[in-house]
């Protein structure tokens, strides 16, 4: 909506931007779960786990050609010409550095599994592998093999794809960042019925139940460490209770800050921390033989990669019944069921970076740190109990809550290390929560671009009471079942995804490569020395608006007057606060058409600083009129134009529109209801 002139449009923040048609059957269906889940306890872990199996069972072939598809599909984008979109309007920027920005992928997506499992895995391969005799050297292979594969590319492929959906059409096409924008394409206006309410209470029950079990089973691994470490009585209802207020306490106030604060600090400190144990572990373990194995364990990943991709042992059984199921099915579904928490995380962060940046900084960076610490970890462990510990790490694979703390016992300063890791898991455990909770807001909020701090908090408190009800009442594992179940339908509905995303690509690309009408190319070398002369002045800030209001307002509204002589509506708007005005066209049923020219400063070229510092200018900065439309396209410098030109060039971007209006492959672009403006 666009606003004349003077008018004054700041209104009181709302209490609450809380979606009621969202928040309260989510909320409603959490409550009833964990109701069932605890007075029923036993009779839930029975259903869940049964329609777990199930799924699993029956749809393990799904779940494997459809992870892979999404790791090819992603590679297609950046590989394309598609991989050169912007996610936002083509002048944005990254918001966040290359690093902080790794560091809040790595925290939210997967940061805490690395620290259970990064010892638990490998080992449990290692005493009962996929196909090879265990505790041999066939069996270690094979153990690192799996590992890689289900911490590697298909995992980050997953999340990949609902971040790269959800912001594209979230920053690209101006719609909420919630799961419903990403089905835009395909529901249309739709996605903002009960359809779409459906589907962003779906990924918010989601959000509670996934981060909620995992901060469960996180108390469970800080528990065993402090009582490894200090000997304290861990096991206690008000201990872990404790443990949990702490740590929901800790994500609280870092949510309240939001993501640039709370969430990214957290986030280098988790990464900082998490190199300098994982390199402790290196050059204190077996150095050399974690070098070669890492070259061999890429090896056998990259060259196995398509054959893992596709395995689903329909000739050879598996060795360890049920291993199939528990271990590669299960991550997918995991991975899966935590999409729509991880992806929105990492879509709100990357506003701003080409689609190949994405895809590259989202499949390729955290993976490859995932293969180098499950190396690290993985083969020293499997080291120390084949060299020095005599199968003490293989018989205590099964308490995964321990291991690693056990593994710890077997270095220098193991004391120290168990102390690091501790304060890693918590951090982490912060970190997850803190981020869940400001997903949870998003979702529950339809994107609003700014919410009340209280709700952060609320959402905190709902996470960190779901986790400690469902631990006491021994409903984590009935809750964790539940979620894997919902993995089927989300699957489905990435596939949409998936396909949502080709079609807006398509209408984007078609849109923003449409030429220019080449008879409007108006200026023929007329007036040259006037333009010269306009060339070589540096403009002022009040000789920009001095330009804008005699000759690109009059040019405006001349065409406006024109146009409305010929019962074509058109306004103009001047907002002289911002240093802006706009021509207005609206068009019913389409995106509106807007030519519009702010004041634009940018920083003097260097070569231009010391003539700026000889004339005793301390501005240091070029004003330029420079123009901006609807479609977020880059706009260009026309304080170089007379006011026909000007004119002429209005008319060359009126012409334009009118051809994209009338061109169904740019349709989806142009009614994208984010962008309509009457």
């Amino acid at each position: 909506m666009t606003h004349p002139a003077g008018t004054d449009t700041a209104q009181a923040k709302p209490a609450t931007t809380l979606a009621a048609p969202v928040v309260i059957p989510a909320l409603a269906v959490v409550a009833g779960l964990l109701v069932y889940c605890v007075v029923y306890r036993q009779e839930a872990l029975a259903l869940f786990s049964g329609a777990e199996d199930w799924v699993t069972g029956h749809f393990d072939w799904f779940y494997i050609l459809s992870v892979t598809g999404f790791l090819v599909f992603l590679v297609l984008m950046a590989a394309s010409r598609f991989g050169d979109i912007r996610l936002g309007p083509d002048t944005a920027r990254p918001e966040y550095s290359f690093v902080s920005w790794i560091a809040m992928l790595f925290a939210a997506g997967m940061g805490i599994g690395l620290m259970y499992f990064g010892v638990g895995e490998p080992m449990q391969h290692y005493v009962a592998p996929a196909t090879q005799v265990a505790g041999t050297p066939a069996a270690a292979r094979e153990a690192m093999l799996s590992t890689f594969f289900h911490w590697g590319f298909h995992a980050w492929s997953v999340y990949g794809v609902m971040g790269l959906v959800l912001a594209y059409f979230g920053f690209r096409y101006n719609l909420p960042l919630t799961l419903r924008s990403g089905l835009y394409p395909v529901l249309r206006n739709g996605i903002n019925g009960w359809i779409g309410h459906v589907i962003d209470a779906f990924a918010l029950i989601g959000t509670i139940a996934g981060i909620a079990t995992t901060l469960g089973y996180g108390v469970l691994q800080l528990s065993a460490g402090l009582h490894q470490v200090f000997g304290w009585e861990t096991s206690s209802t008000v201990f872990r209770v404790g443990l949990i207020i702490v740590v929901m306490g800790l994500a609280g106030t870092s949510a309240a800050t939001g993501v640039d604060k709370g969430v990214r600090i957290l986030s280098e400190l988790n990464l900082t921390i998490a190199i300098i144990l994982m390199l402790f572990v290196v050059i204190c373990g077996p150095t050399t033989h974690l070098l070669l194995a890492f070259s061999e364990n890429v090896g056998n990943y990259l060259s196995s990669l398509v054959a893992l991709s596709f395995r689903t042992f329909a000739y050879q059984p598996t060795a360890t019944p049920g291993w199939f199921a528990s271990w590669t099915i299960q991550y997918w579904a995991w991975w899966i069921s935590w999409s729509p928490f991880v992806g929105m995380f990492i879509a709100k962060i990357s506003r701003g970076r080409t689609i190949r940046e994405f895809v590259i900084g989202v499949l390729l960076v955290p993976a490859t740190f995932n293969l180098i610490w499950m190396t690290a970890f993985g083969n020293t462990a499997i080291w120390i109990d084949s060299h020095q510990a005599m199968g003490d790490l293989s018989r205590s694979a099964g308490q995964v809550d321990a291991l690693l703390f056990h593994f710890f016992d077997f270095f220098p300063f193991s004391t120290l290390l168990s102390v690091l890791a501790i304060v890693l898991i918590a951090v982490f455990f912060v970190t997850s929560a803190d981020s869940g909770a400001l997903v949870a807001d998003i979702i529950a909020t339809r994107g609003a671009a700014h919410s009340p701090v209280w709700q952060r908090l609320f959402w905190t408190v709902i996470l960190g009471l779901t986790a400690a009800i469902l631990m006491l009442a021994g409903g984590l594992k009935a809750l964790q079942a539940m979620t894997l179940v919902a993995a089927l339908p989300l699957t489905i509905i990435m596939l949409l995804l998936c396909f949502g995303l080709w079609r807006g690509l398509k209408a984007d690309l078609a849109h923003y490569s449409q030429d220019l009408a080449h008879a409007t190319s108006f200026w023929s070398g007329a007036h040259w020395r006037k333009r010269l002369a306009q060339l070589v002045h540096r403009s002022t800030e009040e000789e920009v608006r001095l330009f804008m209001q005699s000759k690109v307002l009059s040019a405006m509204q001349q065409v406006s007057t024109e146009l409305q002589r010929r019962d074509v509506q058109a306004q103009v708007i001047r907002e002289d606060t911002q240093g802006e005005m706009h021509l207005v066209i609206p068009i019913e049923g389409v995106r509106d058409f807007v030519y519009g020219v702010r004041v634009s400063s940018r920083v003097l070229p260097a070569f231009m600083l010391a003539q700026a510092k000889a004339e005793d200018d301390d501005d240091g900065l070029v004003y330029e009129p420079v123009t901006f439309f609807e479609d977020g396209r880059e706009g260009y410098d026309i304080q170089h134009l007379r006011e026909e030109e000007i004119i002429a060039d209005i008319l060359r971007q009126y012409e334009r529109y009118l051809s994209l209006t009338s061109d169904r492959r740019t349709h989806l672009l142009q009614t994208a209801p984010g962008h309509t403006t009457h």
